[in-house]
């Protein structure tokens, strides 16, 4: 059920036609498949949200920014097809009547409204088509229909991201739910990337905001498919207190069973992301212990994961070891190469300054399987960390290349 696993929280979902406007037609195509979808709560949430670090932000992101302090929200609304970034002030004011649109339908204020859009940057929104499909997916909002809203917000993803889990915390079962999209303009520091994940447990004011950015670090910052940051990038975290449960204050050991939980969904989300990249047939996980500390362990698994070069070799599967290396050593992680060992696969290819005599047939085997496994323990410190990527192939070309037609 992911979004609706939680307590309280429904989901409706409509096609407008979004992509197909933006593009230019005049009816909505007879197989368009959903592209809109609206998320309410039953009651007032406590939410929490991080974006995009691109300083060319778009209209949704700059509107719920404004909107998260008021620390009200109780709605969604999110499209896909069309970003609704770089269109001025007209932009601004159709991501306002969306959560004007959403609020009216359901009885709230328009602040107590995010939104979201995702798609094609510099083009404006077929307003009367999103009228409609707003309508009509605060009609047929359903606790069953979570899936169907992780549909609705794909783009050139091939597969809805979902997760969930339950954790029993503060005298009750707590659930958390999520759904992501994002398949391109995926770098660290978020990307085209649409994440949301939903608690029913109850918490004191400002928990969410709190643990949001700590979950983003090491979960959906750590995933890189292009290095292209987008416009739209957002993570947002509520908290609507169905559960019943004790309030859950900062700095609590409740607090940090419920931070695992959210931690355990973004991260299955996050890995989705990196399995489902633009082309890609590879999964790359690199795990780096051993770091200075756990920013610097980050700053080296990133480094890696993003690495064009490291990208085209696991795609070619090239036991071209020397570009990892190569990638810690400018990755801004303190780094001292007498210490430096490095694994493919479980394969030691470089440890104590030095290659290994190691069979290169085997790490070619390593390279090519669908999900490669890169380790490098730097021997300075208590420091780890996780980045997820994936391979660089033709048809990421290709998909980009075409994208607006």
């Amino acid at each position: 059920m992911a979004l609706t696993f939680p307590r309280g929280w429904r989901a409706g979902t409509a096609a407008c036609g979004i992509k197909a406007f933006t593009a230019g037609a005049s009816a909505i195509p007879g197989d368009q498949r959903d592209d809109l979808c609206v998320i309410q709560s039953e009651r007032q949430c406590d939410a929490g949200g991080v974006f995009t670090t691109n300083k060319v932000k778009a209209a949704p992101v700059v509107i719920d920014q404004l909107h998260l302090r008021q620390n009200r929200v109780q709605a969604l609304v999110i499209n896909s097809g069309n970003a609704n970034a770089c269109t001025g002030a007209q932009g601004y004011k159709d991501a306002l009547l969306m959560a004007k649109l959403t609020a009216d339908r359901l009885d709230l204020d328009p602040p107590q409204v995010l939104i979201g859009s995702t798609g094609v940057i510099g083009r404006y929104l077929p307003m009367e088509a999103l009228k409609g499909g707003i309508a009509a997916a605060c009609q047929g909002l359903s606790a069953d229909n979570g899936p169907a809203a992780a549909r609705a917000i794909m783009t050139t993803d091939t597969k809805p991201k979902t997760a969930t889990t339950e954790v029993e915390v503060a005298g009750a079962q707590v659930r958390v739910g999520g759904m992501c999209k994002g398949a391109g303009m995926i770098h660290p520091n978020l990307a085209t990337m649409l994440a949301y994940v939903t608690t029913d447990a109850a918490v004191e004011p400002g928990l969410m905001a709190a643990l949001v950015r700590r979950v983003a670090d090491r979960s959906f910052n750590q995933v890189t498919v292009d290095g292209d940051s987008s416009t739209n990038d957002t993570f947002l975290l509520l908290a609507n207190g169905a559960a019943g449960n004790r309030p859950i204050g900062p700095a609590s050991p409740e607090a940090e069973l419920l931070e695992e939980a959210i931690l355990l969904v973004a991260r299955q989300l996050a890995r989705a992301i990196a399995q489902d990249g633009e082309g890609a047939t590879k999964l790359i996980t690199v795990r780096v212990k051993g770091a200075p500390d756990h920013g610097q362990a980050r700053q080296a698994a990133r480094a890696v994961a993003s690495s064009s070069l490291v990208k085209t070799a696991v795609h070619g599967g090239d036991p071209n070891w020397g570009r990892i290396v190569c990638a810690l050593g400018y990755s801004g992680s303190e780094l001292a190469i007498d210490r430096l060992t490095v694994r493919v696969g479980g394969l030691t290819v470089f440890t104590a300054g030095a290659g290994q005599p190691v069979d290169l047939e085997a790490v070619r085997q390593a390279f090519r399987t669908p999900e490669i496994e890169i380790a490098a323990e730097l021997g300075l410190g208590d420091g780890e960390a996780e980045a997820w990527g994936c391979d660089l192939s033709e048809e990421y070309v290709q998909i980009n290349a075409d994208y607006t037609t």
